[in-house]
């Protein structure tokens, strides 16, 4: 399978994410097999009804076992990236057959409604565009909210196209100069902030008031403008700049919080749930 061909795509049933590739080559997803049985089954341990499952797949000499593919998807436990069963959209509409749900009539609507949509984004992404604004919506976020949220999308990839150019290739080196940016003005490492708030493999931006939203873009347009002036090249020298376009932020936070006599950075979120550290579950908000 072609790698470069594959997108990660977060896709949400009910307000639960389906961890999901879109295979552009193909025009199709591929869906995390256990995800899916998570909610079709709302079983505690999945993973083990699908070891279950699969066992019987094979000694049945299922189709449906020999179609199952392996790729790399981040862990909702510790965002690592492993090997993970997937299934193609037709498979995973075989895989409910198999496994009795009242969820599986409205399952089915919305996984044939995905594919059309992807596709039709291809032709008009203007499509994309409103889908993303409905998700925010709908989640209660405000329009001024949203249209910030939406320009800091734009922002960066402006910003990783000037890394791109400055020989910065590997998602772990975006990583690290995005972490020096934050460092500098926040005094946190991305993953540091999202402890903060109580967040783990959510959006850390998807979590910030307006202020801190206008400081983390902020932080990377003035490293955007350094770079396309001073031309750095490789890690070393663009961690320089990052940590230049950080301090930008940093003296427009430092001026804010004088003037408000209070820290801007908040451990506040936009979740409707939370996690208890204790039992490492999830409790929804009252």
């Amino acid at each position: 399978m072609n790698q470069n061909k594959l997108e990660t795509i977060s896709n949400l049933f009910e307000g639960k994410e389906i961890r999901s590739i879109w295979d552009s080559e193909k025009e199709d997803y591929f869906f995390s097999v256990v995800d899916v049985i998570g909610i079709l089954t709302e079983s505690k341990i999945p993973k083990r009804y699908w070891t279950d499952l699969k066992r019987k797949l094979e000694k049945e000499g299922s189709q449906l076992y020999e179609n199952i593919v392996q790729l790399k998807m981040k862990s909702f436990k510790d965002e690592k990236f492993y090997n993970t069963d997937v299934l193609d959209t037709k498979g995973i509409f075989r895989l409910i057959e198999s496994i009795p749900s009242p969820k599986a009539e409205p399952f089915k609507l919305w996984l044939a409604s995905l594919g059309s949509e992807r596709v039709d984004e291809v032709f008009d992404p203007e499509i994309a565009i409103k889908r993303a604004i409905d998700y925010y919506r709908k989640r209660g976020y405000a329009d001024k909210w949203i249209e910030s949220r939406l320009k800091g999308i734009l922002d960066r990839n402006k910003l990783t196209d000037v890394w791109k150019d400055g020989g910065i290739t590997e998602n772990k080196e975006y990583a690290i100069l995005t972490n020096e940016i934050y460092k500098e003005w926040s005094g946190m490492k991305a993953h540091e902030y999202k402890t903060l708030k109580g967040i783990r493999k959510e959006s850390l931006r998807d979590n910030m008031t307006d202020i801190e939203i206008a400081l983390t873009d902020l932080g990377e347009i003035a490293t955007r403008e350094l770079a396309k002036k001073h031309k750095p090249y490789g890690l070393e020298q663009n961690k320089e700049i990052a940590k230049m376009g950080g301090h930008a932020a940093k003296v427009a936070k430092d001026d804010i919080e004088k003037n408000l006599g209070t820290s801007i950075i908040s451990n506040q979120n936009n979740l409707p749930y939370q996690y208890l550290k204790e039992a490492k579950t999830i409790e929804n908000k009252k």
